[in-house]
Parts: C-alpha cells; structure tokens; sequence
C-alpha cells in the first residue's frame, strides 16, 4: 500500500461531495496524494475539478439503485459490475492506505473494489437513515461513521460510532462588504438566502417567484436557483440576486442573511443552527425521494430550531404564512438553536479518519 495516497469518493448530489471538498485541503496539509473516483457526468466531477483541477478524477460507470421496480433494474447491475472493475483498477495502480466515501451510487463498486484489493473502507452518513448506496456499501466498510445517534440502529453498531456534524470554519468567516458587492445588497436591511439544493427545486423556485412582489417589498432576497434555472424575467428586480450556484461566496452571503429558506441536508442544516439562522425547512418529497429530508426536517422541527413546510404541503399562501410565523418567532427559534458541542471541524474529521488507514 502507499501510506500517502487516500482515495475518495461519492456523487450524484453536492451533498455527497461538500465533505470531501473540506478534507481535501487538510489531508493535502498533512502531505497526502488524493485521489477522487466519480461518474463521468456527476456533479461531483465539476466540483472537483473546479476546485481543484490538478487533482487526479477517475471516472467510471456506476448503475442507479432502486428501490421501487424498473427496466433499468435489470441493466444497472451491470453497469455496477464494470464500475467494480474500472474502480479495481485505478485501486491497484494507485495503492491507496485508504479509500473514504461519502455515499452516492458511484460509491459502491468503489466500495466492493476496495474489499476486493484489501484496501479499508470508511464510509460517512449525515442523514438519520442511511441511505441505500450507503447501506450496501457498509457490507464492506472497515468503519461508518453517523452525524446522528439515531443512525447506529439501521447499521451494525460494531463498526460505526456517532460523531456529530462536520462543520466547515470557513462559513464563519464571511464579509459584508464582500456580500455587499456579490448582491448589491444592503447589509442592514433583512435578507433571505433561497437554497434549493445544487441541482435547485422547481417548485420552490416556483414558490418564490409567485410570491416575489410580496417578497422585495419586505426582503432582500438571494436566490440559489440551480444550474439552469435562472429566470430571466426577474434579472434586475430591486432587491433580489439570483446565482445558480454557489461556492466560496457562500460564507459571504449567509454573513449579511437573516432567514434560510432550504432543502433539509442534515449538514446544510447543522450549519445554519451553528450560524444562528431561523430555517424555513421545505424538504425534497417521500415522492421523489426515500424520505430521508422529510425525517432531518421533522427531528429538526420537533425540538424547535426551524419551521417545515412539506412539499405536497406548499402553495404560495402556506409558504407566506409560514414565512410571517418564522420572522414572528424568530427570537425564540434563535434561543432554542444550539452550538452543537458534538461537532468536528474537518480538521478534527481528517484525524479520525486517518487512524483507519492501512
């Protein structure tokens, strides 16, 4: 094995790439060669090599896993079983002390081809239940680690410990005037920050822009749209920015934010309770999804940090009420939300996850 080359991997939303971008620069510190694994068309291939583009990406196939019937059921299989074997290959020629993954279907050929090289695995999953790539994928894991207790009862406890959410220092360091000149925005007046998800959400974008005269009168808005999605009839509307995606500017513009309005990503959220942020929670549909946004936003809502709307659930009316109920309870959300004690920066992450090496 080679003691300084680490292989990660995981894809298909930013969810499944956003920790792998925060350890990067520190195994990198610690003088370690990364290696990515991903799909060829992922989203996980363009953040990477956007952010880091002399970092070595490895593409390969990798099926779909369902848990509902479909043709594909039938090919996808297949395209896991080459994935296992182009993932083999890069393993054995790059000889990795370790592979990480943080979830995603490309990650679990490199999961069995890991297994397979004798390579450990350490997975991490930061919903309440794992999700069916991870749930594969810990078969051949050497260690999962969960951001909630709740998690260790879906997967063998013997080798999984709870460790709290990751939470990147660099949100805590964003700048007004920065925010300022990225919106042209006023940093005193109230601002909502809109996040669909990396991929956006038709139908909060929708939301949004039925109700966007109601909106500016009241707010300023900044709208994370998704690749694609920016509307061009509402460029240049006083007070509303629109960016279809974000990255290091995100630190700036949560600096000038009042309110998050958001998809439910367990880690999305444990970052805004850190910042101190009052949540409109509208988690992605049971319909188009396993549910597991649904139940982040539930454990969330219950213990008072947030508000959630469901999606079968939101209409222009119910997203302004419960809007207005958020700004009114505001203070009392503000009390309840909590510096999670459990947290780890990437730093602290990368350590633990280093002890696992070969």
């Amino acid at each position: 094995m080679n003691n300084n080359t680490i292989v990660l991997t995981g894809g298909g939303t930013a969810g499944h790439v956003s920790l792998n971008e925060a350890i990067i620069p520190e195994l990198i510190k610690k003088g370690y060669k990364i290696h990515y694994i991903g799909s060829h068309d992922g989203i996980e291939r363009t953040i990477i090599q956007e952010n880091f583009p002399t970092l070595p990406y490895h593409s390969i196939s990798n099926g779909k896993l369902r848990r509902y019937f479909s043709i594909k059921n039938f090919s996808d299989p297949f395209k896991v079983l080459y994935g296992t074997l182009q993932a083999l290959s890069v393993l054995r020629k790059v000889k990795p002390a370790l592979v990480f993954s943080k979830g995603g279907f490309v990650s679990v050929p490199v999961a069995i081809a890991a297994k397979l090289a004798n390579i450990p695995v350490v997975i991490h999953e930061s919903d309440i239940t794992p999700g069916l790539a991870n749930k594969i994928a810990s078969s051949f894991a050497e260690h999962i680690f969960t951001v909630f207790d709740e998690t260790l009862t879906y997967i063998p406890k013997e080798k999984a410990s709870s460790i709290g959410a990751i939470i990147r220092p660099d949100l805590f360091h964003g700048n007004e005037q920065t925010a300022e000149k990225l919106t042209g925005f006023q940093a005193e007046k109230e601002t909502i920050i809109v996040m669909g998800g990396s991929q956006g959400s038709a139908k909060i974008n929708e939301v949004i822009k039925d109700n966007i005269d109601a909106l500016t009168s009241r707010f300023q808005i900044i709208h994370l749209c998704g690749k694609g999605n920016l509307d061009k009839t509402l460029v240049g509307r006083p007070n509303y920015k629109a960016f279809e995606y974000v990255t290091d500017e995100l630190p700036h513009l949560l600096k000038i934010t009042n309110y998050v309005i958001s998809r439910a990503g367990s880690n999305s959220i444990f970052e805004f309770l850190e910042l101190k942020k009052p949540m409109l929670l509208i988690p992605l549909s049971i319909h188009a999804s396993r549910g597991d946004q649904v139940l982040n936003a539930n454990f969330f809502e219950k213990r008072g940090y947030g508000l959630v709307i469901e999606e079968e659930n939101l209409t222009p009316t119910s997203f302004m009420e419960t809007l207005s109920d958020l700004v009114k309870y505001k203070e009392g959300i503000i009390d309840k939300q909590f510096s999670a004690s459990s947290s780890k920066t990437p730093e602290q992450f990368t350590e633990l996850l280093l002890t696992y090496k070969k």
